[in-house]
């Protein structure tokens, strides 16, 4: 009986629509999917019950029927997201073969909808049942992985937060000038800034500063490291992955 009364109560604890009343017009899938378009169309902050009401030709009282509060929405929303991951395919291969394909889906989520991240960030740790299957699944990849329980979920924790990260980095480099929201590196672009553009005049930037002299432990790292890192995302999130994952549960680089 404790247990029930402190368990936290949340959109997926109630029933979708009452036992009295009538038949229901709609469904929780239905008005989470028009949310979803609203947000990738037209950003988060667009995302209002009115909003959605009129895109769904009803009125914003009549939502409340399926959708306690906003925030319920929201919560629905990204766990809608969760949902779109494919989590199909058999466990018990190369746990990190399998981990790195879920962290590349992942991220790939949240490119499609960039205003994931933000959400995430505002509305703390509420799992719905897809994102509950996500985690239980990506343990199911870790079993035979070495590393404690909470070694595991700290790693899962890390694959999330880098699909998030080079998302952003994927937004801010295909918008119009302006660096993704978060980016701590954001700033105005100016003309000529070889911060902006091709990646390895980027790197060429770099070395060059580096060899004037001023930096010593950046030209001994740039000279130590060799070739500079692949410029494809997808090779340098892959890479990023098979480096950290392993250290993090206790295993050298494979």
């Amino acid at each position: 009986m404790a247990d029930r009364e402190t368990r936290p109560t949340t959109v997926w604890s109630r029933p979708e629509r009452g036992a009295r009343g009538p038949a229901p017009e709609r469904s929780r899938t239905q008005i989470t999917a028009a949310a979803l378009a609203l947000a990738d169309t037209e950003g988060l902050a667009a995302v209002s019950m009115r909003a959605l009401a009129q895109r769904l030709g009803t009125g914003p009282a009549s939502l409340y029927r399926y959708v306690g509060s906003r925030d319920e929405l929201l919560d629905l929303m990204a766990d809608a997201v969760a949902g779109e991951l494919d989590l199909s395919g058999a466990t018990g291969g190369d746990w990190l073969d399998d981990l790195v394909g879920l962290a590349l889906q992942s991220r790939d989520a949240h490119v499609r909808h960039p205003w994931l991240a933000d959400l995430n960030d505002r509305r703390g740790e509420v799992l719905g049942p897809h994102a509950i299957d996500y985690l239980d699944h990506a343990l199911g990849i870790l079993a035979p992985a070495p590393g404690t329980a909470g070694e595991k979920l700290e790693a899962i924790g890390l694959l999330g937060g880098l699909a998030v990260l080079f998302a952003r980095r994927e937004a801010a480099a295909t918008s119009t000038g302006h660096p993704a929201a978060g980016d701590l590196s954001a700033r105005d672009p100016s003309p000529g800034d070889p911060s902006v553009g091709d990646p390895a005049a980027r790197a060429a930037h770099l070395a060059a500063v580096a060899a004037e002299g001023r930096h010593p432990h950046l030209l001994a790292a740039l000279t130590a490291a060799g070739a500079p890192p692949p410029a494809d995302r997808d090779a340098l999130f892959v890479t990023l992955l098979r480096r950290l994952l392993p250290a993090m549960l206790g295993q050298g680089e494979p």
